[in-house]
């Protein structure tokens, strides 16, 4: 019991560190960077680059203490994120519907995208350092060992359920903004941990193509066209789609009327 207190323990300092890191990088380009896009582009790294780091623990805690505690600790940080990021989400196809939606220019749109592909994939590095230490037996063997993928079912199906878990959770989270609950940040947080733990034995529930990407891609059991198929047609169909579901009649007036009940 002990050995498994401890190596939750180092994994959840891992965490922190991660979290701590990320933390004093933001500040740091927030002092020193002016441009208004060169600091969105950076913001978008270190977001990317901390969600991908945190969620490479992750792994190791849903491995060996189960998705009820990855549950538990992905809640949290969906929190933590959601009170520090500020307008950075760390995920490619929010910039896919602000370019639909006319919010910004295909450029700026594919700057952002590449910006967050960029942190995604070097944070590796920093976390095969961390795992090649070893200091606990979770962590053993991990730093340089082939992945596997989470996708257990055909591609097809997994683009659908990636595709309809983003829609749903955009549309959710788009109605939270809107309407502005007093626990706004833990409900949002709740409906997508809720929704990548019910997708999490069929495609692993990413949600997210730069965090399927920067975890994922490469790894055994699934070719390279597959990744695409599954963990970025199917996010961004899924994302463009919600837009269209949210603009729908039944969304506006549930919108509407949970308006009216709080004047």
């Amino acid at each position: 019991m002990g050995a498994t207190l401890l190596s939750l323990g180092v994994s959840t300092l891992y965490i922190i560190l991660t979290s701590l890191i990320a933390y004093w990088a933001r500040r740091y380009v927030d002092f020193y960077i002016r441009r208004p896009l060169v600091k969105s582009l950076f913001l978008e790294g270190i977001a990317t680059a901390e969600l991908c780091g945190s969620c490479f623990e992750l792994i190791i805690i849903a491995d060996n203490w189960g998705v009820s505690m990855y549950a538990i600790y992905l809640f949290v940080l969906t929190i933590w994120w959601s009170m520090n990021w500020g307008d950075s989400t760390a995920c490619p196809y929010t910039h896919l519907e602000d370019l639909v939606e006319g919010k910004k220019t295909p450029k700026v749109a594919f700057l952002l995208i590449w910006a967050e592909l960029v942190g995604g994939l070097v944070i590796f590095r920093y976390i095969q350092l961390l795992w090649a230490l070893e200091i606990v037996p979770t962590h053993r063997n991990r730093a340089f060992s082939d992945c596997t993928t989470d996708l257990q079912v055909p591609a097809i199906y997994g683009a659908f359920i990636e595709g309809i878990a983003t829609c749903m959770c955009r549309v959710a989270s788009r109605c939270i903004s809107e309407l502005s609950p007093r626990f706004g940040t833990a409900l949002d947080a709740f409906v997508g941990t809720s929704l990548v733990v019910a997708a999490f034995n069929y495609s692993g529930g990413y949600f997210n193509p730069a965090l399927a990407t920067s975890l994922k891609y490469g790894c055994l059991g699934t070719s390279a066209m597959e990744h695409v198929i599954v963990y970025w047609v199917g996010a961004c169909a899924g994302s463009i789609a919600s837009i269209r579901v949210y603009n729908m009649p039944f969304v506006q007036n549930f919108v509407q009327r949970q308006h009216e009940k709080s004047q």
